[in-house]
């Protein structure tokens, strides 16, 4: 009996997360303009979504979104790796402090992780706009990246560097040779960490937007709500971000499994 009950409340909880996302997948299938309307099997809805059919204001949202996503996570894995190898140096108790500080903003709740970071734009009369939503976003990406870098350091010999150096290699050279290969797996895992949440914000983007035309997808996803209804193209949409975020996850969980056999 405990174990029927404990895989009923697995498969409950399951059901409760994936269900929306099967909806989500199967009505991308129709051309009914309302969810939960099914009008027959279409793969219009892909084709309009390819050809730019949802509309100018879709297109520019999801070029904003991929724009802003691709220069956050790459700033903030440069940023967030140098920062985890620096504090992989420190000593311990400064080392212990200051991992602290960076678990902060990620505990943090993005609303207010969004009032500051506008607040800090106000108070330093920066006008809101592309550049300031990439800034944000590179603020809050960069501490999952130091997540999930120091894990890596933690595990290599801190010997390899300074016998890189002791042999004749200078700091750079070290570095790119001996260093960055032990990270880059980690630096790979922040990457695709920090595109993945600098798509799905939303509180920090709408709070350092400001005025402009910039939308980003849940930006534009919200506006379009308040109107009284989603853009059809936006079921598709959702369903390919989720097999695309699924299939790099099947990827590096493969190439993981790999290495340790």
């Amino acid at each position: 009996m405990k174990k029927f009950i404990a895989n009923a409340y697995l498969w409950t909880l399951l059901t409760l997360v994936y269900a929306p996302i099967a909806i989500i997948f199967i009505f991308s299938f129709t051309e009914a303009k309302v969810l939960g309307t099914w009008t027959g099997f279409s793969t219009n809805l892909f084709t309009n979504l390819f050809e730019g059919a949802g509309g100018a204001e879709l297109n520019n949202a999801i070029y904003y979104t991929l724009l802003i996503a691709l220069i956050a996570a790459t700033v903030s894995t440069l940023l967030g790796s140098l920062a985890a190898v620096g504090i992989y140096n420190m000593r311990a108790r400064m080392k212990r402090v200051t991992i602290f500080l960076n678990s902060i903003p990620m505990i943090n709740p993005d609303i207010i992780t969004g009032i500051s970071i506008f607040m800090l734009f106000v108070f330093l009369g920066i006008s809101r706009g592309l550049l300031t939503i990439v800034l944000s976003h590179i603020a809050f990406c960069t501490p999952y990246v130091v997540l999930c870098v120091m894990p890596r350091l933690a595990k290599m010999n801190p010997n390899i560097y300074e016998a890189a150096l002791d042999l004749g290699a200078n700091p750079l050279q070290a570095f790119r040779r001996v260093l960055l290969p032990e990270l880059w797996p980690g630096m790979i895992s922040g990457f695709i960490l920090s595109v993945t949440l600098s798509i799905d914000d939303f509180a920090v983007t709408l709070f350092t937007k400001g005025s402009s035309s910039i939308d980003t997808l849940s930006t534009y996803i919200y506006a379009d709500a308040r109107k009284g209804g989603l853009t059809p193209e936006l079921r598709p949409l959702s369903a390919l971000i989720f097999l695309t975020v699924l299939i790099l996850l099947l990827v590096i969980n493969y190439r993981a499994k790999n290495k340790k056999s």
